[in-house]
């Protein structure tokens, strides 16, 4: 498997979500974004997982917006104002009311410890990528081969540290988040054992 193998979206609104995450995410957020929907692409294909690849993209383009400051919320957890920016996206890109619920969920859903691919194979895979993607989770799944190739072309850019920070700053405003819950955990501890960071920076 290769990156020539997994299907990039060219619609529109997956087009303007990634134009979105430039303009908002730092540099390391953004290639984590990318590398989120490319290793939960991946995994759809390794797996057969039908999904609606606009939908996981546009979800995974926008899915870190709730820790950055401009839609930062100091009363709800990062995953659920990451939700309420995607619905308001989703609304401006002209998407019925329920899909524009639909790309809101699967933000809030990857911040749950599993999803059933059955109930929502989106949110399923997001939690896929975004779990390998910060602490390495089931990284053995997807070929090394493509772990090279995908890190080459969007690189972590010290990841972890940044992301650390952002986790920490939440759970210190919003104890009852799950990103709190995360870090008292020992996120810290996984993050700094990603087996991704060996590809370098």
């Amino acid at each position: 498997m290769t990156m020539d193998d997994l299907a990039i979206p060219r619609t529109p609104a997956a087009r303007a979500a990634l134009e979105v995450a430039r303009a908002y995410c730092s540099p390391a957020l953004l290639n984590h974004s990318v590398r989120a929907y490319l290793w939960a692409a991946a995994y759809a294909s390794a797996r057969d997982i039908a999904h609606d690849a606009e939908l996981l993209y546009v979800a995974a383009m926008l899915h870190d917006l709730g820790l950055v400051e401009e839609f930062d919320n100091h009363t709800v957890p990062f995953e659920d104002a990451g939700g309420h920016v995607a619905w308001v996206f989703a609304a401006g890109a002209g998407w019925p009311p329920e899909r524009r619920t639909r790309a809101s969920e699967i933000i809030v859903r990857h911040m749950w410890d599993e999803v059933s691919v059955d109930r929502d194979p989106e949110s399923h895979l997001l939690v896929f990528g975004t779990s390998l993607d910060i602490s390495g989770h089931r990284a053995e799944v997807l070929p090394h081969t493509l772990h090279a190739e995908v890190l080459d072309r969007y690189p972590r850019r010290g990841l972890g540290a940044e992301f650390l920070a952002g986790f920490q700053d939440q759970a210190a405003r919003k104890p009852d988040s799950a990103a709190a819950a995360c870090v008292r955990a020992g996120i810290a501890e996984r993050i700094a054992a990603n087996p991704l960071d060996a590809y370098g920076a």
